[in-house]
């Protein structure tokens, strides 16, 4: 029998009886509010340990996932079920085989382990265990010292250093992120690297990466941390000053290019949730950064990242010829996830049948049951998640932002009342009434150590609650998406049922495993729980609750590309003679077409593009000649139309013409400065323009006024408490009824989808195009260059003071609760330090949450002030 062979046998057969023991009372232990069951008290024998533990460390030297998982159920079992400090001991040997010493680290602060472990093994283990620990180690060149890593980390940490191009894919829970950050560090500290940029693909993970490198760095000086696309920091980097990593979303980054006027010179890219680059509309802009960069920088190290995919390589297909590239995955386990499924038993609505799933067995595990019967869907999901992870650690999913807030009340109701308060609960609370609402409902719930999570949220906010509830003090989190997108926020449960992401759309297997990968994050849990409810119903569960299966990455323009080339090649060549509206495919084409479109007016032809060579060179052929008829329309230069990433040359050609025919004073096509009292309408006019003549990006057309008073608002620097109340005022002048709940949560998604995604990559695209127009009439007189209007529209700033405030590191919300209080909107960085510091002991007397003052004290004021 070979080793594979025995491997096999031991988990389908030999150990299979004991495995089903150690996993249900494993998982048991794990989940509250199970009904005593008889099974628990029969007499079962001993575990074996000596027998089982011999068996994990024949299953530890497999490359399966399922037999380092088996061994890994082996291990922790022996830690967190035995009494035995030999039993115990040996476990955690085997832990070190599976080079999981983050768990021996857990079980040994938990008090499972008693220190001096190595003192306790005989010669022979201690010296193997030394070996392991030092094999099972990289160096950190500027520090000199040791930094332990598993399996994967280790390739990750020598193929990052000795390659040009690394991609690299492993499960949630793996440590890719801890490891990928003290790698970046490590670089820019011993090596000659200048600027480095992170990309992140939402706004919550970019402010996560930010505080995380903050952290980390600490008090030590020489690298600065920010993600404000401005030039001043970056110029200084590049100029021999403290060392520059910019943590950026795709957008930023363009918009830094933009402010620079050309290539940005940098020295290191970082693509984090690198799948994306297949999401609909955002992953042709993230492709296009990607680009943009390596064009920018010949000599660009580029490192890729992404959660358990089957095809990393497929990522270094852009790299320059003759570059060392080099793609490394794992699959292996770090945590032990319990896949839950939850069943109701029949006519008994508070008893629910658990059941473990392992590839195609269920192996039942107890029944829970809940504190009230719950009718209705939402309740079945608040109802089972309070009551299966009463002692906290508790994430749910829900379906959008109002069903977060909806679940996550119910859950409170069923909560024993907490007596006096925690101070930082309720600091939380203050700044969700003060920087929200009186009533926004999150202020009242986490005051009961629960609360809610959606990506629209205030950063600050939203930072704070992940803070919470990692450490403890918010015990069940009800939240949407957002942790899809690469959020590093674990939990012991994670509760589910019929899953969606986007308008309604089922959640593919590969989304489902990266969200469940959250349950028992590597080091903070041994095991972590997803539970499953109602499995058997397809309405929830259209495919049924998914399998393991790992992505496979496809770039979204090659997806489309794919398709043959006659559908794109058809809509290319409609494009310029039908109106946008009335094309079919415009939405899934748009992206696309103008992203081959800006390759073609660059190039001259996209058969010289690199992704050229993954296609049929007569799709790409044909694809070429629409193109061309195309591109001999256009004026618009290849530089403009490569400043505005998803938005057509073709769009940007029609504007162009607008503008010539346009009769009126030229003037009126610029916008007018936010505080001028025309400011309001020429928003108004500039939105019409760009839905006619560049894209449909405001739509409904009767709804312009509201998207250019939000982006006025925005612009002038109202907080968005301030907004929401004039949203208020607005529905009461007008007698309109509304829902506050729903008036709050539109206002926060007008913000984020308006105001600082689609104002800023088209009015962006409104002014280059003008100003080539103000510049080909002689009218040069009349631009203004002191600061583009898409950054200013992406953090909601048009003074210096404010947009100083923000460069210092503060959230905007912070920022503004200051700029209200300062009467001077010129303020550069170091009057503003100064305004705070005379300031410094009257914050408490100004009615600033503690929350603020905490961050503007720790942002602004040096140590120990």
């Amino acid at each position: 029998m070979s080793p594979g062979e025995l491997q096999g046998w031991l988990v389908q057969e030999g150990l299979r009886e004991e495995l089903d023991v150690l996993t249900r009372q494993t998982v048991r232990n794990e989940l509250d509010n199970l009904v005593s069951d008889s099974a628990d008290h029969q007499h079962l024998p001993a575990p074996d340990w000596p027998r089982l533990l011999l068996a994990g460390s024949i299953l530890a030297q497999s490359s399966e996932r399922w037999h380092q998982d088996a061994a890994l159920r082996i291990a922790t079992s022996a830690i967190t079920l035995s009494s035995g400090t030999s039993v115990r001991d040996a476990a955690a040997v085997l832990l070190g085989k599976l080079s999981n010493f983050r768990a021996v680290s857990l079980a040994t602060n938990r008090g499972l382990l008693t220190a001096d472990l190595n003192g306790r093994l005989g010669m022979t283990l201690r010296i193997e265990a030394q070996r392991r620990q030092m094999e099972q180690a990289v160096l950190v060149a500027s520090s000199g010292s040791w930094l332990p890593v598993n399996e994967f980390q280790q390739r990750f940490w020598s193929g990052a250093t000795d390659n040009k191009w690394l991609s690299a894919s492993a499960p949630t829970a793996s440590g890719k992120t801890f490891v990928v950050l003290q790698w970046l560090l490590d670089q820019m500290r011993s090596t000659k690297a200048r600027v480095a940029i992170y990309l992140a693909p939402t706004r919550a993970l970019v402010s996560e990466i930010e505080a995380s490198l903050q952290l980390i760095i600490g008090e030590s000086l020489g690298i600065e941390v920010s993600s404000l696309p401005l030039r001043g920091k970056y110029d200084s980097a590049l100029g021999g000053g403290t060392k520059l990593i910019l943590v950026f979303t795709q957008e930023r980054l363009h918009l830094l290019s933009n402010v620079l006027g050309g290539a940005v010179g940098i020295d290191l890219l970082i693509v984090d949730e690198a799948h994306k680059v297949g999401d609909n509309q955002r992953g042709v802009i993230l492709q296009d950064a990607i680009e943009r960069a390596t064009r920018g920088s010949p000599a660009l190290k580029v490192i890729f990242i992404s959660p358990a995919t089957q095809n990393p390589e497929e990522l270094l297909s852009d790299a320059p010829d003759g570059v060392l590239a080099m793609a490394i995955e794992s699959d292996a386990p770090t945590v032990l996830q319990n896949l839950i499924v939850a069943e109701q038993v029949p006519r008994r609505s508070k008893l629910w049948n658990l059941s473990v799933r392992r590839q195609d067995t269920s192996l039942p595990v107890g029944v829970l049951k809940l504190a009230s019967s719950p009718a209705g869907l939402r309740k079945r999901l608040a109802f089972i998640a309070a009551a299966a992870g009463e002692r906290g650690g508790t994430l749910v999913y829900a379906n959008g932002a109002a069903e977060s807030e909806e679940v996550a009340d119910l859950i409170s109701q069923l909560l024993p009342s907490p007596g006096q308060p925690d101070k930082e609960l309720v600091a939380l609370a203050d700044l969700a009434r003060e920087g929200v609402h009186p009533q926004y409902q999150l202020a009242r719930l986490v005051e009961r150590g629960v609360a809610f999570h959606y990506g629209n949220m205030p950063s600050l906010i939203r930072l704070e609650v992940e803070r919470l509830f990692r450490a403890g003090k918010i015990k069940f989190l009800v939240c949407t998406s957002t942790l899809i997108e690469g959020v590093n926020l674990s939990c012991r449960t994670i509760v589910l049922r019929g899953p969606r992401k986007g308008m309604g759309h089922p959640m593919e297997a590969h989304d489902f495993w990266n969200l469940a990968g959250r349950a028992g994050r590597w080091g903070d849990e041994f095991q972590g729980n997803i539970i499953c409810i109602d499995p058997e119903d397809h309405a929830a569960w259209p495919g049924g609750v998914p399998t393991r299966k790992r992505y496979s990455i496809k770039r979204e323009s090659d997806a489309v590309m794919e398709l043959g080339g006659g559908e794109l090649a058809s809509y290319l060549d409609r494009r310029s003679q039908t109106d946008f509206a009335k094309t079919s495919n415009a939405e899934r084409f748009e992206q696309v077409g103008a992203y081959l479109l800006a390759t073609h007016l660059r190039l001259g032809s996209i058969t010289q593009a690199s992704f050229a060579k993954r296609h049929d060179p007569a799709v790409v052929a044909r694809l070429d000649k629409s193109l061309a008829a195309l591109a001999a329309k256009i004026e618009i230069g290849p530089e403009i139309v490569g400043r505005h990433p998803g938005v057509s040359a073709l769009g940007l050609q029609n504007l162009l013409e607008a503008f010539r025919r346009y009769e009126g004073d030229i003037e009126n096509l610029l916008p007018a400065p936010v505080d001028s009292q025309d400011s309001y309408d020429r928003f108004v006019t500039i939105m019409g323009r760009i839905n006619e003549h560049l894209f449909p990006a405001f739509t409904p057309e009767g709804l312009n006024r509201l998207h250019a008073l939000i982006v006025v608002q925005w612009l002038k620097g109202f907080s968005l408490s301030r907004m929401i109340r004039r949203n208020i005022e607005h529905h009461e002048s007008l007698k309109k009824p509304y829902k506050l709940p729903v008036l709050i949560r539109h206002t926060m998604e007008l913000v984020e989808q308006t105001a600082r995604f689609r104002a800023p990559k088209y009015f962006s695209a409104y002014i280059d195009v003008l100003h080539a127009h103000l510049r080909a009439t002689g009218r040069v007189d009349l631009i203004d260059d002191e600061l583009d209007i898409g950054t200013q529209l992406e953090f909601g700033v048009s003074s210096r003071t404010l947009l100083s405030l923000m460069e210092l590191g503060l959230s905007r919300m912070s920022a503004v609760a200051l700029y209200e209080r300062i009467a001077r909107d010129d303020l550069d960085r170091q009057a503003c330090i100064a305004w705070v510091a005379e300031r410094d002991t009257q914050f408490e007397g100004m009615g600033i949450p503690v929350l603020i003052v905490n961050e503007v004290r720790a942002k602004l004021l040096p140590a120990g002030a």
